[in-house]
This record gives structure tokens, C-alpha cells and sequence, in this order.
């Protein structure tokens, strides 16, 4: 089945996270790490805390792809030194 995340990364977001040019890692998990606290500490109405944890696991969805992308390049970086190797 497929969420409202799963349709936002197949979007625009996909080529900011692939191209990294608009899109942060470090910037995006921020944004989460700040609504979790906003939950944790009671700051936000209930109707914002589901929007905020929405958002939330959209960002999260982004980051997993983020790093399923650089670990796919480090692997073939990986078997390229690996084929080199063997000559």
C-alpha cells in the first residue's frame, strides 16, 4: 500500500535528494530530531503532533533513501576496486 510519503519520493524530492543540491542530511534529521521534542515535551496540539509526526516520517522516508542511494554508489565503488584489482 502506498502512503502519502511513499508518493512524495517519487516527486521532486527523489532528484533534490539524488542530486544533494537543495537537500541535507544532516538538515533533514535536525527537522526531525526538533518534532520529536515538540511531541516529547507536550508543545504542540494533538491535530499538530499527527501532522507534525507525518512530516516527520516523511523526512525519514527521504533520509532512508538518501542513504540507500550512497550505499548502492559505495558498493559499485567497492566492486570497481575489487575488478581493478584483479588485473
Amino acid at each position: 500500500m502506498e502512503t502519502q510519503s511513499d508518493s512524495n519520493l517519487t516527486d521532486s524530492n527523489l532528484s533534490k535528494i539524488a542530486s544533494g543540491e537543495t537537500w541535507n542530511y544532516e538538515a533533514t534529521v535536525a527537522k526531525v530530531e526538533t518534532i520529536i521534542r515538540k511531541i516529547e515535551t507536550g508543545e504542540l496540539e494533538l491535530a499538530e503532533v499527527f501532522d507534525q509526526f507525518s512530516a516527520a516520517v516523511e523526512y525519514l522516508h527521504q533520509c532512508e533513501y538518501f542513504l540507500d542511494q550512497r550505499q548502492q554508489q559505495m558498493d559499485l565503488l567497492i566492486e570497481t576496486l575489487n575488478n581493478d584489482s584483479d588485473f
